[in-house]
């Protein structure tokens, strides 16, 4: 064996192994840089990553969520937007209000919802003012029920708030396919005002017939309502004024556009009509209707129809 070969080849590894660690030794700075370097740069990716995601992950939750248009409910008898469902359900109430100059001004006709206007007798005219979740503290004067009217109230399933009537009205309201609600029976939810003279002094209220609705079963009316129209005032409208001509000075109306509210303002008589507790009537819509007139007279009682 040669050992003086094998010990010169182990002389030759320890020396290039001295030699790596005196390197290392001189380099060993530059070592820990670049290490440190690497490290670092690896953690900032990470971070910047992290920080991507979780910044992406915020954008994701910030997102709106798009809710959907709330409901609305519109009332069959106006054609107004009501609070809910149930509300356009509510029973409708039809009441006979006097219009002779003795009766003026009369109470609750601007809250009605509808109000039909017909001659009852010796060209006097009578309203017949409908009523639903509106509730007037005051409704009057009260009168009789002409047989026209009823047939204007059956399709809106309305009770009827009445004082008497023509036997053919009355003989058609309690034949049991009305609701009648006729002070002659039901007294309490009528009273006599002491500030005008019989028989122009009977008042109801709101909540009085909404108390005797309720006592007699009639919670609901169910009809179809009228077709409407998107209620924005047009730039030229068909007709600024309107003109009836019913049946003498004290009786005509007039109704002038004002488009700033959209509505006709009512005048009566040549003077602005009035409601007693809240001004000048002012409906949205105003419809005239041009119907055939047969007088049929009651030679016993007087009444017409």
């Amino acid at each position: 064996m040669n050992i003086e070969k094998i010990d010169k080849s182990g002389q030759k590894k320890n020396a290039r192994w001295e030699s790596f660690k005196e390197w290392v030794k001189k380099h060993i700075l530059a070592i820990v840089l670049v290490v440190s370097a690497a490290v670092i740069a690896g953690v900032f990716i990470i971070a910047i990553r992290s920080i991507k995601y979780e910044q992406t992950a915020s954008v994701e939750l910030k997102l709106p969520t798009k809710k959907p248009a709330p409901k609305k409910f519109y009332s069959p008898l106006t054609g107004m937007e009501i609070a809910n469902e149930a509300a356009a359900k509510l029973p409708v109430t039809g009441v006979m209000i006097e219009n002779s100059p003795a009766a003026r001004p009369q109470s609750g006709l601007k809250k009605a919802g509808v109000v039909y206007e017909a001659v009852a007798e010796g060209g006097i005219t009578r309203f017949l003012a409908l009523y639903q979740g509106e509730k007037p503290a005051l409704i009057g004067p009260v009168r009789s029920l002409r047989l026209y009217y009823l047939s204007w109230a059956a399709p809106y399933q309305a009770s009827i708030a009445h004082v008497g009537g023509s036997p053919n009205a009355l003989s058609q309201v309690r034949n049991g396919n009305y609701r009648d609600i006729d002070q002659f029976f039901n007294d309490g939810s009528y009273w006599r005002s002491r500030d005008r003279y019989a028989p122009h002094n009977v008042y109801t209220s709101g909540e009085k017939l909404d108390q005797l609705n309720s006592a007699k079963g009639y919670n609901n009316s169910e009809f179809t309502s009228f077709a409407r129209a998107n209620g924005k005032p047009v730039e030229s409208p068909n007709a600024t004024s309107v003109n009836i001509n019913l049946s003498g000075s004290l009786y005509n109306t007039s109704y002038a556009y004002d488009k700033a509210s959209n509505s006709y303002l009512r005048s009566m008589a040549g003077a602005p009509h009035t409601d007693r507790e809240d001004g000048q009537i002012v409906p949205n819509t105003v419809v005239a209707m041009e119907v055939g007139v047969e007088a049929r007279a009651q030679n016993y009682d007087g009444y017409e129809d």
